[in-house]
């Protein structure tokens, strides 16, 4: 384990809501879309289910995508930015099956500060450890979706959105298979 797990899992969530983005339709679009979301990640506390909750999702992802690739300072300064913006005041708990972790804000504070904060706790982890390599954009040439490689090689290259590393993998076969027979090949009326 790279990091401590409530830091892999928040690290993962942060990556499947930055890949939101890039799904059509949007899983984001509307409420029920959001909640599905947010039940798929585990995430807990208060909802207001409003179009504001909803629009401040979307605008935390655009910023997160915005961080994933950045330099280490740009990053702190972000991370920063966020833990500023939600008021952040680390405490430990302990809930719905989960063993002792970090919150660092009420479950009754606004749903896109909660996520912010814990993508934000996460991210630093990443920046203190050392580790900004394991924030990666996804490899295959037809996709920008980002991916936490939490790999004990950081030998993780793509993303889960779209089965981009199968897609790749069964192109790289049919270039490997073409190139076989070209060079198998033999001119016309030989043996």
């Amino acid at each position: 384990m790279v990091f401590a797990y409530d830091t892999e899992v928040a690290l993962a969530s942060a990556a499947a809501l930055v890949n939101t983005v890039f799904l059509d339709p949007d899983p984001l679009a509307d409420d029920p879309g959001l909640t599905l979301f947010l039940e798929q990640e585990r995430f807990s506390g208060s909802r207001t289910h409003t179009a504001a909750e909803r629009q401040a999702v979307q605008r935390l992802r655009t910023d997160l995508l915005q961080l994933w690739d950045s330099s280490e300072e740009t990053l702190a300064q972000g991370i920063n930015r966020l833990l500023a913006s939600s008021q952040a005041l680390p405490q430990l708990v302990r809930h719905d099956g989960w063993g002792w972790h970090l919150h660092c804000t009420p479950p009754d504070a606004d749903l896109a500060d909660r996520m912010a904060t814990e993508a934000a706790m996460a991210l630093a982890d990443v920046v203190r450890a050392g580790e900004l390599e394991r924030l990666r954009i996804c490899a295959a040439p037809d996709c920008s979706g980002v991916l936490i490689d939490l790999s004990r090689n950081r030998s993780r290259r793509y993303c889960g959105t779209g089965n981009c590393g199968n897609r790749e993998n069964v192109r790289a076969y049919r270039r490997r298979l073409a190139s076989n027979l070209l060079e198998n090949q033999q001119p016309y009326g030989l043996p």
